[in-house]
């Protein structure tokens, strides 16, 4: 199932967590009013929650989204969500690696403060409110904070290791350099979703 249709699960007062790995749209109203909602996960391949999509879920204390700029369409995804508190990433795991090969302690620490952040503002935020939104507004700050910091910090580490490329080559006699030690230091690509 890739879209939720538009009021799909409108009042599904009975539905209590939902799991929907191949979800890629949510559209407006999805699952308004779903009052027995606590946990929900979506995807990697999701793009977009669009208005009102958890509106007065009471219960929802949990979701699981992937790091991507732009999924957070409204701020009134989430009003009247007043228990939600934590926000998981798809990528939870593959980001804990990450930070963990970090070259600078201070990078791995920042990195671990920005990805706990939401949840330390969510419980916090108001849910309610004729034109309070803050809880959608904030997971969309945090998600923005958190891609530009991994890109940071990949510019960075790719700057200190091109430094130590070039130092080590003029350090070393030139064959030395090309035949043994350039192929050890040649890492391999990588992109994060939502990088320009």
């Amino acid at each position: 199932m890739e879209r939720i249709g538009r009021s799909a699960f409108d009042c599904c007062i009975f539905l209590g967590s939902i799991n929907l790995p191949s979800a890629k749209i949510v559209e407006g109203y999805a699952f308004y009013n779903c009052t027995a909602l606590t946990n929900v996960e979506l995807g990697k391949e999701l793009e977009s929650i669009e208005e009102w999509a958890f509106a007065y879920c009471t219960s929802m204390e949990r979701i699981t989204i992937p790091l991507k700029d732009g999924i957070i369409t409204d701020n009134n995804i989430f009003r009247g969500c007043k228990k939600l508190t934590h926000v998981d990433l798809v990528e939870g795991a593959v980001l804990r690696d990450t930070i963990a090969a970090l070259l600078l302690e201070e990078w791995k620490n920042d990195m671990k403060d920005k990805l706990g952040a939401i949840n330390h503002i969510l419980p916090t935020a108001r849910a309610g409110g004729f034109d309070v939104g803050e809880k959608a507004h904030e997971v969309r700050r945090w998600i923005r904070s958190v891609l530009r910091n991994i890109i940071r910090y990949k510019a960075q580490h790719l700057s200190i290791l091109n430094e130590a490329a070039t130092t080590l080559q003029h350090a070393l006699h030139q064959d030395i350099v090309f035949k043994n030690v350039l192929p050890f230091l040649e890492l391999p690509s990588y992109t994060f979703e939502g990088e320009d």
